[in-house]
């Protein structure tokens, strides 16, 4: 849950503020457009974090996947035609 909320025209006035409060005193601040969350800062071992939790979890589905039978191989020039490269 974010330690704070924001407003982005108050975020503009106070960006440096904020930012070491993200950064140095660990918060997570919730920035708000129109009443609404629009976007989090949060300080960098956060992220870090999120995205190791978003590997693990892009690696267990790829071995569910081949667990289940998805491991069958198609040629290169299949696949770039597929995607359109």
């Amino acid at each position: 849950m974010a330690d704070r909320t924001i407003a982005v025209k108050d975020l503009r006035k106070e960006l440096s503020t904020v930012l070491g409060r993200v950064a140095y005193g660990h918060e997570r601040v919730i920035v708000k457009r129109s009443g609404k969350d629009f976007a989090a800062l949060i300080p960098v071992e956060d992220l870090e974090l999120l995205e190791k939790l978003e590997d693990e979890m892009d690696l267990k589905e790829a071995l569910r996947r081949l667990a289940d039978g998805g491991d069958k191989a198609i040629p290169i020039e299949q696949a770039r035609k597929e995607l359109g490269l």
